[in-house]
């Protein structure tokens, strides 16, 4: 199918069980190629092509949309990693 297709990923990484080594992550792709991620690791975004870079530049001006972004891994990530970590755990 001719087009273009743009979209986005947040993921919540984490490898131990108290979460103290989570990383919230957003990619923003266009046609299978990711052009700007957030780490909150690194606290800001990043661009990966030329676009991106552009992008990366405008979003991190955003003080306000950055600041909401390292929160997420709290606001986020660590309360629903909590809710489907009990869920496995309770069945093991």
């Amino acid at each position: 199918a001719d087009g273009y297709y743009q979209y986005q990923t947040d993921e919540c990484v984490y490898s131990t069980s108290d979460y103290r080594d989570m990383v919230y992550l957003r990619s923003l792709s266009f046609n299978k190629d990711v052009d700007l991620q957030f780490n909150s690791t690194v606290g800001k975004f990043v661009g990966l092509t030329e676009f991106g870079v552009k992008q990366a530049e405008y979003f991190n001006k955003n003080q306000a949309l950055v600041q909401g972004m390292k929160a997420s891994v709290d606001t986020v990530c660590r309360p629903n990693a909590q809710i489907s970590d009990s869920a496995v755990r309770d069945k093991a």
